[in-house]
């Protein structure tokens, strides 16, 4: 499809766009700390991961296997660790690196399909401006490598679909199998709603059979994705039971889900998910919304081209929304799958149906937001949920090295990253513990508690925010 006559931004305006989202964003990577819950907790397993040279089974506390995800988040991140060292730098940059390949597959498709590189640099300018899908590629989170996985394959389907080569009917499968390695059926499951609604109509179907190797495709996602789970099950068995059943269906159908084993579900309204579809496409979804908008008045719906290219965007963009609309636990980094699609339509759209250019320079809110909440952070302008001060503290003090190290009450994930598995966990009735130690330790707790240790001589060496850290000796 060609659209030599559609008016665009300029080619500077976009590469400006583009390249200060990924620049401001890559220099931001180190400017704030690893912040409780997601991002201390799937970097603590991966530091876990990288100290103790299991890459088998992530690891959500020394001896405790974490069952709840597969394990590509954290040997990105360990990955990290291997070549950088310990940090944060280290701990988020191959996830940005993941996410820079998300948004190289949207410009090739766009590229392709309009046969032009203008509306390749396009699509790919709005995606790494929507607000959420930069700021989440740079996280330690599972969710960026689902969406590369789920991109890969709906965009090698499409290719195949059209004979763009043999390629990308075995990309398909591979898109597949790191699915099932980023976030396990899931990724299945919203390829399959997708294509499932697209292909119905108009016996697209029928053609589903001559367009992928089936037979060698199937076979190269067994080999890719099965070793995992069979060697994850064989070193801690219970993980395919409370991954694939607990996990991939209590989780989505039991509302307030008690199963979790490393947390609480998060229960939201069923129906929530919708808004926060429009709050993680801004700062685009205004001009999706109006674009849609724009088509009714002129009795026209999404799909006006005879390839079903825009229906087929649609409901990749749809599919996610559409799950998680029956599910009472769930986050607002679920939308991220949807908005490699979001960003292709709304391109096929312009190229429909023209808006004026100045309304995309509303992008530039994007690298100017991305400013302000980096310095925000990084300054200490609101309080953040993060123990790397208070341990910054800790490490400092002459007995760190020969002391042990405790969190009064719980230990934020945080806590335990940042002491680098050091920290432990002690209960408010001290009598549970405190008879049998015999170490002098460092303890974390709130300035509200004023817990007192029996025969210890304790003296608060520094405070952060809400927390004292106490070192306390025996006075036997």
């Amino acid at each position: 499809m060609q659209t030599p006559n559609t008016p665009l931004p300029t080619t500077k305006f976009l590469l400006m766009l583009l390249i200060s989202c990924l620049i401001i964003r890559f220099v931001s990577l180190s400017l704030y700390p690893l912040m409780d819950t997601t991002e201390a907790r799937y970097g603590e397993m991966a530091r876990i991961m990288f100290e103790t040279g299991n890459w088998v089974t992530p690891m959500f506390d020394y001896k405790v296997p974490f069952w709840g995800k597969p394990p590509i988040f954290t040997w990105l991140s360990s990955l990290g660790f291997s070549l950088f060292g310990i940090s944060e730098f280290a701990a988020r940059v191959p996830h940005l690196i993941v996410g820079l390949g998300v948004i190289w597959l949207v410009y090739r498709l766009a590229k392709d399909h309009f046969q032009s590189s203008a509306m390749g640099l396009f699509s790919a300018s709005i995606l790494a401006s929507t607000i959420s899908f930069i700021i989440l590629s740079g996280a330690v989170m599972t969710d960026t490598a689902l969406t590369f996985s789920i991109t890969l394959s709906m965009i090698s389907f499409w290719q195949a679909w059209n004979n763009k080569g043999d390629i990308w009917g075995y990309l398909f499968f591979i898109g597949l199998a790191l699915g099932m390695l980023s976030k396990g059926p899931l990724a299945i499951v919203l390829i399959g709603i997708s294509l499932t609604i697209w292909l119905l109509p108009n016996s697209r179907w029928r053609k589903l059979w001559r367009i992928l190797p089936w037979g060698y495709g199937t076979l190269l996602f067994l080999v890719i994705s099965v070793p995992w789970y069979a060697l994850a099950e064989y070193k801690t068995p219970g993980f395919l039971d409370y991954f694939i059943v607990g996990e991939h269906i209590k989780r989505f159908i039991v509302s307030g889900w008690q199963g979790d084993l490393y947390g609480t579900a998060h229960e939201r309204t069923r129906g929530t998910i919708w808004v926060y579809a429009l709050t993680s496409m801004l700062p685009w979804s205004p001009l999706l919304l109006w674009q849609w908008i724009r088509a009714i008045k002129n009795d026209k719906d999404v799909e006006e081209s005879p390839d079903g290219f825009g229906s087929f965007l649609l409901f990749w963009m749809l599919s996610p929304m559409i799950l998680f609309s029956f599910s009472g636990n769930i986050l607002a980094s679920y939308v991220m799958p949807a908005l490699p699609a979001m960003a292709l339509l709304l391109a096929y759209l312009h190229s429909q149906r023209p808006l004026p250019n100045w309304l995309y320079k509303t992008g530039l809110i994007t690298p100017f937001l991305l400013i302000v909440l980096v310095s925000v952070l990084h300054y200490d302008l609101i309080p953040k949920r993060s123990e790397d001060k208070i341990l910054a503290i800790w490490k400092q003090q002459p007995e760190a090295t020969q002391s042990d190290l405790f969190y009064l009450h719980k230990r934020p994930f945080s806590g335990q990253y940042y002491s680098a598995g050091k920290a432990k966990q002690r209960s408010t009735d001290v009598k549970s513990w405190l008879p049998s130690q015999h170490k002098a330790f460092f303890i974390v707790q709130s300035k509200s508690d004023h817990t007192v240790y029996p025969n210890w001589a304790c003296d608060n060496r520094n405070s952060t925010g809400k927390e004292n850290l106490m070192y306390c000796e025996s006075k036997l």
